[in-house]
C-alpha cells in the first residue's frame, strides 16, 4: 500500500510549489503597486502566504543570502521541491510495484 503515501507526498509537494509561486507573484504585485498591501483582504492573503513560505525561505537565506538585492530563495525552493518530487517518484517506481 505505499502508492497512496507516495501520491499524497507528491500532492503536498505540488501544492507547496503553487503556494511558493503565489507568494512570489503576490510580492511582485505589491512591489509594483498593482495590489495595495494595506488592503485587509490582501494583507491577510499575504500573511497566509508568508506564514507558509517564510520559514523555508529563511533557512535558504541562512545558507545563501540575497545577492545584490535579488532574493534567490524562491528559486532554490523551487529546485528543492522539484528534486524531492523526483526522489519520491524514484522511490514510488522502485518500491510500489
Amino acid at each position: 500500500m505505499p502508492v497512496p503515501v507516495f501520491s499524497l507526498i507528491l500532492l503536498l509537494l505540488d501544492i507547496y510549489w503553487w503556494i511558493v509561486l503565489a507568494a512570489v507573484v503576490a510580492s511582485w504585485l505589491v512591489s509594483f503597486g498593482v495590489i495595495n498591501g494595506y488592503n485587509p483582504v490582501a494583507r491577510s492573503v499575504l500573511r497566509f502566504l508568508d506564514a507558509l513560505t517564510e520559514p523555508v525561505f529563511r533557512q535558504v537565506r541562512k545558507i545563501l543570502p540575497p545577492m545584490g538585492g535579488l532574493d534567490v530563495s524562491p528559486i532554490i525552493v523551487f529546485i528543492g521541491v522539484w528534486f524531492l518530487q523526483q526522489i519520491v517518484l524514484w522511490l514510488a517506481e522502485r518500491y510500489a510495484f
